[in-house]
């Protein structure tokens, strides 16, 4: 026995239709149906939508000039260890 055994299941049932009624029931069955239905025909909608509105290829943006340095030319370096400061103890 445990949860599973099918005369839990049909005890919870009856419980169920006693406390909303077969007409609640009956409505709630048809709601979840129409709702499932709508799920798909949006689901189905949004694929295709997609593939019709293709947005226009993007113009290539001309990069931004750097003010501070003079064009063409470059900053070369090496990075170096820092050094730490001798303490006086």
């Amino acid at each position: 026995m445990g949860i599973f055994d099918w005369k839990h299941w049909i005890v919870l049932l009856v419980v169920v239709v006693l406390v909303f009624g077969t007409k609640k029931l009956k409505n709630f069955g048809s709601d979840l149906g129409e709702s499932i239905k709508g799920f798909r025909k949006a689901m189905n909608e949004e694929e295709i939508k997609p593939a019709e509105q293709t947005p226009p290829p993007a113009q290539p943006v001309p990069p931004v000039q750097n003010t501070a340095q003079p064009q063409g030319h470059t900053i070369e370096g090496q990075a170096q260890p820092v050094q730490e400061p001798q303490r006086k103890d």
